[in-house]
């Protein structure tokens, strides 16, 4: 059973950093491609960054510049630093793994808001 287990959100002002973590468990973790998507109020859940096995890193160009994915394979752990914060990155943040089968396992979430 494949579990992630996000960290790491919070209240931040404008122009503040954040680093979230999302841990998991129940996979060989170095061989799954994982990412995180957000969803703010009223809106659809869209990807923020992903890293593949190889290191592969893209972002969305919202996010470009500001935002880093990196991974640990001897955490099982993905992150995500969050620089100059706009209250537009206000959301609910979630942690994605793809596993080898195709099926899509997500976190619970992790609220990140951005006062301005």
């Amino acid at each position: 059973q494949v579990q992630l287990v996000e960290s790491g959100g919070g209240l931040v002002q404008a122009g503040g950093s954040l680093r979230l973590s999302c841990a998991a468990s129940g996979t060989t973790f170095e061989i799954n491609t994982v990412g995180w998507y957000r969803q703010a109020p009223g809106k659809e859940r869209d990807s923020v960054a992903r890293i593949t096995p190889a290191y592969i890193r893209t972002y969305a160009d919202s996010v470009k510049g500001r935002f880093t994915i990196s991974r640990d394979n001897t955490k099982n752990t993905v992150y995500l630093q969050m620089n100059a914060l706009k209250p537009e990155d206000t959301a609910v943040y979630y942690c994605l793994l793809i596993g080898l089968d195709g099926q899509t396992y997500w976190g619970q979430g992790t609220q990140v808001t951005v006062s301005s």
